[in-house]
């Protein structure tokens, strides 16, 4: 395939002092260095120290779902959580074959719906594991027949009190509203519990190579991103496969911390309906690990460059790079815990050259209570 043609420009993303403005793409500093970016940059160390201390934990967890696989397998979470729960969804359908169903809390929390639980694993995902939904919903998977997992920060939290057993994500204190570090500790305790319960050595050695690889990741430069979307008011983020995790983790972020009205489609699925607003301009984010569906997504950026879209192209491996340069990780499915790293330090960065605060975006609060 003909590379790819791309216009670069070099934005930094260090933080820069206040200074003459340089036209409406320069980088100010309204703030103070963020907690969002010093907590991103943690994320390595994070890993490193989720690997070591899970380990026993993980073992004891697993031993019995191999010897009889659970047979209904659900996940609960909302929000960031939810898009590492589906991480574990894909992964765990992809490897063990078995199916995952993210469960709506409200099924629970406000119809009481008579779901059958017997045979039931039912993994929680949060950060604070606070929300009242989230508990209730956990709580209703606790009988003798069910098991229930929380994966979460806050060992103490209402959440983990309701597990069976918790696997703590060993994020620290997380003070930016924007999670970073705690949603790459999920991916990291997702890809640990399935390597241990696949008994896959060649993961778990990727896994141990993971918080390297995650430092090479917070050195990239992905200022064409800043440079293409300082002044975007809408914007598609395109994966496929695991990448879709990331890839709704990263307009999420769009949305809260740079007022983006950001939506995620797969690759796939942006051949129908919503190619239709793709036009001149439109600025598109692709994230492309390594995986069947990565040559259809390199097809894809060179369509839409053809008809004029606005391509950043993040892509894993070896052959023709994108212009948003990536790790790749030592293992394939361990990809898109590396491109989500990148795109942290970036967007973090890109809030800023918008004038916004990352840390406290408009109308929201760290801990969300639902019901």
């Amino acid at each position: 395939m003909t590379p790819i043609a791309y216009h670069r420009t070099t934005v930094s993303l260090t933080p820069q002092a206040p200074g003459p403005h340089r036209g409406p793409l320069a980088m100010p500093q309204p703030f103070a260095p963020s907690h969002m970016r010093s907590e991103a940059l943690q994320s390595p160390s994070v890993v490193a120290d989720q690997l070591a201390q899970n380990a026993s934990v993980l073992a004891d967890l697993v031993e019995p779902w191999r010897r009889r696989t659970p047979e209904h397998i659900v996940t609960i979470a909302r929000g960031s959580s939810d898009h590492a729960a589906s991480y574990f969804g894909y992964l765990c359908m992809l490897r063990l074959g078995r199916f995952v169903t993210s469960l709506p809390p409200s099924l629970l929390s406000l119809y009481a719906a008579p779901l059958q639980r017997a045979g039931t694993l039912a993994l929680a995902f949060s950060q604070s594991g606070r929300s009242p939904d989230l508990v209730q919903a956990l709580s209703y998977f606790s009988g003798p027949d069910t098991r229930g997992v929380a994966l979460v920060n806050d060992t103490q939290s209402p959440l983990a009190l309701a597990a069976h057993t918790v696997l703590p994500l060993h994020a620290g204190a997380e003070k930016s509203v924007a999670a970073t570090k705690s949603f790459i500790a999920q991916l990291a305790a997702c890809a640990h519990l399935l390597a241990s319960w696949q008994g896959d050595e060649r993961l778990q050695a990727g896994l141990q190579a993971l918080p390297e690889a995650l430092e090479q990741a917070c050195g990239h430069d992905w200022g064409p991103a800043v440079e293409t979307l300082g002044e975007v008011q809408r914007l598609m983020v395109v994966s496929r496969g695991a990448g879709m995790a990331v890839a709704l983790e990263a307009a999420l972020k769009f949305k809260e911390t740079c007022g983006i009205q950001a939506e995620t489609f797969s690759s796939a699925e942006l051949r129908h309906g919503p190619m239709a607003l793709i036009d001149q301009g439109y600025p598109l984010l692709i994230l492309a690990p390594r995986g069947p569906a990565q040559e259809e997504m390199r097809q894809l950026a060179q369509e839409m460059l053809a008809r004029g879209a606005r391509v950043l192209l993040a892509v894993t491996g070896p052959g023709a790079p994108g212009n948003l340069p990536c790790t790749t990780a030592a293992h394939p499915d361990l990809d898109p815990v590396c491109l989500i790293q990148s795109f942290y330090l970036m967007v973090e960065a890109l809030a800023r050259a918008r004038g916004r605060d990352p840390d406290r975006p408009s109308y929201l609060s760290k801990v969300t209570l639902t019901t």
